[in-house]
């Protein structure tokens, strides 16, 4: 099994960048998927998840600004983030619970500028 991050990077405050998770080895119908973002000095921040039907739920820090979503027959999950703030600034990790059993990807830096 796999969870594979990409779309991170540089953005000046105010701007967008949409982040992706490609899964393999996952039944991903079947996951629970969230987006996760960490710090240095930090403890670990859950910041959107989405259950296997659709449901999504957010941190009251990205309410608004920041949509996750998921296309099951791409495997691959998706956290669309605009109107970008210095305090974004992380690393960020998407997070498959499967049967109980939890997975997360190896990371991906976003970094705000103001």
């Amino acid at each position: 099994v796999q969870l594979v991050e990409s779309g991170g990077g540089s953005v000046q405050a105010g701007g967008s960048l949409k982040l992706s998770c490609a899964a393999s080895g996952f039944i991903f119908n079947a996951c629970i998927m969230a987006w996760e973002r960490q710090t240095p000095g930090k403890e670990r921040e859950w910041v959107s998840g989405i259950s296997s039907f659709g449901t999504t739920n957010y941190a009251d820090s990205v309410k608004g600004r920041f949509t996750i979503s998921r296309d099951n027959a791409r495997n691959t999950l998706y956290l669309q983030m605009n109107s970008l703030k210095t305090e974004d600034t992380a690393e960020y990790f998407c997070r498959f619970s499967c049967y109980n059993v939890y997975y997360w990807g190896q990371g991906i830096q976003v970094t705000v500028s103001s």
